[in-house]
């Protein structure tokens, strides 16, 4: 039997917005050649291999393949992947599964939004803020400079860059050279502002590079959102306490996405949920 496939909207309000995913099931006996060969032959920013139709110590296995290779974690991946468990393979809904992953086992809550439970955030490297700005194409005074640039990650580094303006996201022009040689490569960049867009309906806007994994603008980033999430509490951005905010990002590559975030510190560690909507597109068999 032929593996299947089954393609989804990921962190879409409506059909073909949001970050299109292809899960695929039946693929556990095949190499991780042929694996990154689906995978480029999909041609989306990700795509996602079930290896267990059953659950296994309480998760369901899942690879996640980017065109360049592997990743450990990824947001609209995890989410679109429960989505299709729940839908395609379950014979009754349930409220909550798990994922196992690379980077761990990630929970999945069903409901209106699906909402998943990432990795408590580490915090790197802060950058120059100078050196981002002419990397991102902008002036130093578009960025937001009462909070660092930093990098975060919550399985998926992503450097997270404060802009003051939604003008000044519009207009970011990624040096992919100079990123490489100055800010390194291995971590996407992820920049934001406090500002939605025309009758959008976020509290932030956000645009993700991210051409190490081979993809040069991302519709929706669940990971880098993820990262944001506990940015924005580790730097009380909207203030203390906890953060609920919906992020619009996608938008400058006509993919309209929204993102829901929650966070709050317990402790000494941030717990993150990335929330967003699922739609199915279509269902195929591999040949």
């Amino acid at each position: 039997m032929n593996p299947t496939f089954t393609i989804v909207d990921v962190f879409a309000e409506e059909k073909y917005a949001g970050n299109q995913l292809a899960v695929v099931r039946g693929a556990a006996d095949l190499p991780d050649g042929t694996l990154q060969e689906i995978t480029r032959e999909m041609n989306y920013s990700e795509t996602t291999f079930i290896l267990s139709e059953e659950e296994r110590d309480g998760g369901y296995d899942v690879r996640i393949f980017t065109p360049g290779g592997e990743v450990p974690f990824a947001g609209h991946p995890t989410l679109g992947t429960a989505y299709v468990i729940q839908n395609e393979i379950l014979s009754e809904p349930v409220e909550r599964l798990v994922l196992n992953l690379k980077a761990g086992r990630i929970p999945v809550t069903f409901g209106e939004v699906l909402w998943m439970r990432q990795l408590p955030p580490t915090f790197g490297r802060s950058l120059d803020p100078a050196l981002l700005a002419r990397v991102l194409g902008l002036e130093d005074g578009d960025l937001d400079d009462r909070h660092p640039v930093q990098e975060v990650s919550t399985g998926l580094p992503a450097i997270i860059v404060p802009l003051k303006s939604l003008d000044a996201l519009k207009r970011c022009r990624v040096d992919r050279d100079l990123y490489r040689e100055t800010a390194g490569a291995g971590s996407n960049l992820y920049v934001f502002c406090p500002e939605s867009h025309e009758d959008g309906p976020g509290d932030v806007s956000a645009r993700m590079f991210a051409d190490d994994l081979g993809v040069p603008e991302d519709p929706a980033t669940g990971s880098a959102a993820g990262c944001l999430a506990g940015y924005l509490v580790e730097h009380s951005y909207f203030g203390s306490g906890p953060v609920e905010v919906r992020v619009e990002q996608g938008y400058e590559i006509q993919r309209p996405s929204l993102l829901y975030l929650q966070a709050e510190r317990e402790g000494d560690e941030i717990n993150v949920s990335v929330g967003g909507k699922v739609q199915m597109v279509a269902r195929g068999e591999l040949v």
